[in-house]
């Protein structure tokens, strides 16, 4: 079952999100973060951080963006 997480950290065109330990997404997972049920920016996992974080590029702008927000696998 794809695992929801939270949108940690936006810097520049990556964000953070942090996941369970035990459902963080795959290496080139996509991530979709969604607001209010519509998705505002695709992104791909590029490397775990440790401690249920990912590091996500994102495939569009990351305007609008902001902590907190979900970030479903």
């Amino acid at each position: 079952m794809p695992a929801t997480g939270r949108i940690v950290q936006v810097v520049g065109s990556t964000f953070d999100a942090e996941y369970p330990e035990d459902a963080l997404p795959r290496i080139f997972n996509a991530v979709r973060v969604m607001d209010e049920g519509k998705t505002l920016v695709t992104g791909e996992v590029e490397q775990h951080l440790g401690g249920g974080r990912v590091r996500c590029v994102a495939l569009g702008t990351t305007d609008g963006l902001r902590r907190g927000m979900a970030a479903a696998d």
